[in-house]
């Protein structure tokens, strides 16, 4: 098994939330679903557009990982997306993770489980 820590943003890019998964597709989903609930940060900030990740074989080390960069500043976060993604694409639609583009589609869930 996998463990993943990632990077997503919202449609303008303004805001940045970071997590750790060991299930990226169903993660990312699950934000989607969660735009607009402003209960959580990324749904508050409708954050579902993957920008950056990393993979680690031991959950222990991402959960390290992740706790690192939550603490970093926003440039530095920053340099760490420009690092692998310089043209800041969100990369749901071509690693095919649903949502993708401005929208939440709800339909998107059944079809992906």
């Amino acid at each position: 098994m996998s463990y993943y820590v990632y990077i997503t943003t919202n449609s303008s890019k303004t805001t940045l939330y970071v997590g750790m998964t060991n299930d990226i597709p169903s993660r990312i989903l699950e934000h989607g679903l969660n735009a607009g609930n402003p209960e959580t940060f990324a749904g508050k900030y409708h954050c579902f557009n993957l920008l950056y990740y990393e993979e680690f074989k031991y959950v222990n080390d991402a959960i390290a990982r992740e706790k690192e960069i939550k603490k970093w500043r926003r440039d530095k976060k920053e340099q760490l997306i420009n690092s692998a993604n310089p043209e800041w694409r969100f990369l749901n639609k071509e690693l095919g993770l649903y949502p993708f583009g401005d929208y939440a589609d709800e339909r998107n869930i059944k079809n992906r489980r």
